[in-house]
């Protein structure tokens, strides 16, 4: 499901390159001629039968759009804008509801620190998409070096400047005190920090070799050795300090004591008066008509990802959702893959769909109906890590052909398409993963999420750019491979940078204390960058430049 969902991303980018670079000539590659049809049933038959008005999800908007609601085209687009906030709304629900606490419990049971935890199970969940995007766009076409390069350096500086802004912004607006660990965050960033000044060395050098793209691939494993090491030295410490003498701890106690007093004192309960007791009745009203409206888009997550939670704990759920799970998967990648006749597909739904029942029968022959299960939780916290993430890119996979075919329906251009649209909506699941891990992850998720937010772009330049060159070098060895001349990746790297080196030197001046200065500033960054970026799309910056040089 994710190499499908990034290939369909990855070939809308090499056809808007290519209407980019072409101009007029590769404009039946695209859907923008839609607009220089009269009337609406040539629009609607130019969407039918357009290849490049095909949907590349499951819906097909313009088509909606234009056959549907020709005749009420105001309100196709407010439907498309309420379909497009209940989209926004599964991927943040998801990630709060599903995602964090997967990670959160999959990180207890392992026993790995929050740092730890950012490095590894967050960039593993959101930047697989990227990765396969790399990955793909290097060996797809033979441009794609130019796309996959700008694609991961596009995701990284959005995740460091606009996702840590905005949990910094957060985290001031509701007053919270969240101090960040210093020793992993210089870390992070200046491991992050090396890696593009490694990247610009071999975009200057403009080739790479085999044993070059090997050893580039190989410094993400001297980072996780780095924070393993760290990690353990940590914990080390850790607990040398607690085995203290008993005296000791015995000082400690009333302390501890009269904190817990403190904190066993409640205020006392207010009375019930009639009028609060009629008050309730129509917010219980509102509720269930709320509850219903949500149900057919809380239900079909709920019967697909297993929860073993005290909170959430249900028996028939989770056996459901054991049997449906894997059917998930292979359905999604059958039906968008489509590489499986009809019996091959019988086969393979008849061998899974065996599975997910085998499953299903153990999961209700040795579980409880009152307590969640209390063995192989490492297996069910991984599973429920999955299908969180199957579920986010699903979504966001949606979501980004429906902002796509808005574009198309408003007019904008593909290049602006490529260079906003699918920008944002490819890093849409770092966004909501990252920001409702630091805002409902516990203790920990801040420092979580802050991890993920320079460890992710680190993971997708050092192992999808990496495994990206080791490919192509492969099949061009001994030859080097040459890298795509692009000016602009230069201009990336050091905006990226720049927000790297802010965040590095704000930061520590605040007390490791994430406030209003270090998000408004790294939005700054980002804003800068996308006007220039969108004034060279528009050839608004090469007017400007002659104009102050006339």
């Amino acid at each position: 499901m994710v190499v499908s969902s990034v290939f369909k991303l990855t070939l809308f980018l090499i056809i808007t390159s290519c209407a980019t670079s072409y101009g007029d000539t590769a404009i039946t590659t695209t859907c923008t001629a839609i607009h220089h049809q009269n009337s609406p049933i040539s629009k609607c038959n130019y969407v039918k039968t357009n290849a490049g008005c095909q949907p590349k999800g499951y819906i097909n908007y313009l088509q909606i759009f234009y056959c549907n609601f020709s005749q009420f085209p105001q309100l196709g687009f407010i439907l498309l804008l309420l379909w497009l906030v209940v989209l926004f709304y599964i991927l943040s629900n998801t990630a709060s509801e599903y995602f964090c606490p997967a990670v959160e419990h999959l990180s207890k049971t392992l026993n790995l620190s929050p740092a730890i935890a950012g490095t590894t199970l967050l960039p593993l969940g959101n930047g697989s998409t990227d990765v396969f995007s790399s990955i793909i766009a290097f060996t797809a076409s033979s441009d794609g070096g130019d796309i996959g390069l700008n694609s991961v350096l596009g995701g990284a500086i959005f995740i460091s400047t606009v996702v840590v802004g905005v949990i910094s912004l957060l985290i001031t607006y509701h007053r919270k005190i969240v101090i960040i660990d210093r020793p992993n965050f210089i870390r992070d960033v200046v491991f992050l920090l090396l890696t593009l000044s490694n990247l610009l060395v071999i975009i200057i050098i403009g080739k790479i070799t085999l044993w070059a793209s090997l050893l580039f691939v190989s410094t993400y494993i001297i980072y996780i050795l780095l924070v393993s090491y760290m990690h353990f030295n940590t914990m080390k410490k850790h607990k040398t300090i607690l085995d203290i003498p008993e005296d000791d701890q015995n000082i400690t106690a009333p302390l501890l004591d009269s904190i817990d007093e403190e904190k066993a004192i409640q205020p006392p309960e207010k009375p019930v008066h009639h009028e609060e007791q009629v008050l309730h009745e129509p917010k219980t009203c509102i509720a269930t008509f709320l509850y219903v409206i949500n149900l057919p888009i809380y239900l079909p997550r709920r019967l697909t990802i297993p929860v073993v939670t005290k909170e959430r704990w249900s028996k028939p759920f989770l056996v459901i959702s054991v049997a449906l799970a894997p059917l998930m998967v292979i359905l999604i990648w059958n039906t968008q893959e489509k590489l499986l006749g009809l019996k091959s597909s019988l086969v393979v739904y008849f061998v899974v769909g065996s599975i997910g029942i085998a499953l299903a029968t153990c999961t209700f022959a040795f579980t409880s109906s009152t307590t969640p299960p209390q063995k192989c939780l490492l297996f069910w916290y991984a599973i429920g890590f999955l299908m969180s993430v199957t579920w986010t890119y699903l979504t966001a996979d949606e979501l980004v052909s429906l902002l796509e075919s808005l574009g198309n329906i408003i007019g904008i251009s593909p290049s602006i398409i490529g260079l906003t649209i699918l920008a944002w909506g490819n890093s849409i699941g770092d966004l909501t993963a990252n920001v409702a891990m630091a805002m409902y992850g516990g203790a920990d998720g801040t420092q979580i999420a802050m991890s993920g937010c320079y460890a992710g772009p680190l993971f997708n330049v050092l192992v999808g750019l990496g495994f990206s060159f080791v490919f192509v070098s492969w099949s061009s060895y001994p030859v080097s491979f040459v890298i795509p001349e692009d000016p602009n990746l230069c201009e990336t790297i050091g905006f990226l940078m720049i927000g790297l080196l802010w965040a590095l030197v704000i930061l520590p001046k605040k007390g490791m204390r994430l406030d209003h200065t270090l998000g408004g500033g790294l939005l700054v960054i980002y804003l800068c960058f996308l006007c220039i970026k969108l004034w060279r799309a528009l050839g608004l910056l090469g007017a400007c430049c002659d104009n102050l040089l006339g």
